[in-house]
């Protein structure tokens, strides 16, 4: 950026724009996820204008570069530019064209220029804006040819009520929902590839992750629970705070090795787990809870599979990853950085005790008669839950 110009990012709502008389609501939960993502970086001063917000650092100092990075993982931001401000005159669009964008525009062979007049008074028109300002821009850098349909870079002036803003190309956002617009929901979280992207995919619907995390010690180990909460991390990253409870599970698992048929000891797991989950998820106001099952994926994942499993609790039950084979999911996970930490190998409560042969066309009716076979099981259903620790994962 040139000497002396002052610099802003401006960020481009998403489906927000379709919200109606909502709208403004939904822009102050988004102003709030963005202060939240931007606090360490200093304080920032966020305007409201049309369908964009405009995010001004209080401190000439603050570091763009890092603002920038923290919000492309805000949910609710389809795009954002950092721009500098002028003057509403020509000439000092030209000159701040001609400073601002010189880094981005001599590596490039072809731009256009597009003008966004929303003060109508301003004397050119926006076609009058977008010929002046191509021409300074070719005049000065002779490489440069036009192309309107496919360019390198695109030029854009946005005129505004009090000054104008020049920018370059968009940075491309997280889209979807701000984080807390769609209620909360408790996601069950283990230590593989697939649970991480469902809490991903549905904190980007705008949801508040509460997380739910069994461990069986010793047969799983601390080093599992540390690669768990270094996977929420990277999910709060873009999420923002997770509420994690962590359930020993051990004496539960134990008594479904030791009183349930093997065959369907994985599906009776998970009907436990599903109920705990339920409990803790009420206890923090959660309207459904999440889990990252793929239909036909593992034994337990069947269509008759899970049916078994929903049959368990009364909560709706969220799985975006259902449709998705295992290289879509593999693709979300390698793009919010959670693949390496998953397939570290250490082993959850999951893979403890696993039947050589699962049934995958089990009748619910089966399943809860092998449930019943395990004695005091709602005591240390409610002792599970007691004994629960609690953490806040950043």
């Amino acid at each position: 950026m040139g000497i002396g110009l002052k610099e802003i990012i401006l960020v481009k709502n998403g489906e927000l724009v379709l919200k109606g008389l909502n709208r403004s609501n939904f822009e102050d939960v988004l102003i709030k996820n963005m202060r939240r993502h931007l606090a360490d970086l200093g304080s920032f001063t966020f305007t409201k204008s049309q369908s964009t917000i405009m995010v001004e650092p209080n401190d000439e100092n603050t570091d763009l570069d890092d603002a920038a990075d923290a919000l492309k993982k805000v949910f609710g931001i389809a795009a954002l530019s950092r721009a500098a401000v002028c003057e509403k005159d020509m000439n000092q669009i030209i000159k701040t064209a001609k400073n601002y964008l010189e880094e981005q525009l001599l590596p490039v062979k072809t731009f256009k220029v597009e003008a966004k007049r929303s003060d109508k008074k301003f004397p050119l028109n926006s076609p009058q804006i977008c010929r002046e300002l191509g021409g300074e821009l070719l005049k000065t850098f002779h490489h440069l040819k036009v192309d309107v349909h496919n360019p390198d870079i695109t030029v854009t002036v946005e005129i505004r009520d009090k000054f104008a803003f020049v920018r370059g190309g968009n940075i491309k956002g997280a889209g979807g929902m701000p984080t807390g617009t769609s209620g909360r929901a408790a996601v069950l979280i283990s230590g593989g590839i697939d649970s991480p992207v469902a809490a991903y995919m549905m904190a980007k619907r705008g949801i508040e992750l509460v997380a739910v995390h069994f461990a069986s010690p010793p047969y799983t180990s601390e080093l599992a629970l540390i690669k768990v909460e270094d996977l929420l991390r990277k999910v709060a990253a873009y999420s923002g705070t997770i509420t994690t409870y962590i359930v020993p599970f051990t004496e539960i698992q134990e008594a479904i090795r030791d009183y349930c048929p093997e065959d369907y000891s994985t599906l009776v797991m998970r009907r436990i787990m599903m109920k705990i989950s339920e409990i803790i998820a009420k206890n923090q106001n959660c309207l459904a809870l999440i889990t990252g099952e793929s239909v036909g994926q593992v034994a337990s994942q069947t269509i008759y599979a899970l049916g078994c499993t929903d049959s368990a609790t009364d909560m709706p039950v969220f799985r975006p990853c259902i449709g998705m084979d295992k290289d879509e999911i593999i693709a979300v996970s390698r793009k919010i950085d959670t693949f390496e930490t998953s397939v570290q190998p250490y082993e959850d409560c999951c893979t403890v005790f696993t039947p050589k042969h699962p049934k995958t066309r089990p009748k619910p009716q089966e399943v809860i008669d092998a449930e019943s076979k395990i004695p005091n099981l709602d005591e240390m259903i409610s002792k599970a839950v007691q004994s629960s620790k609690r953490e806040f994962i950043r």
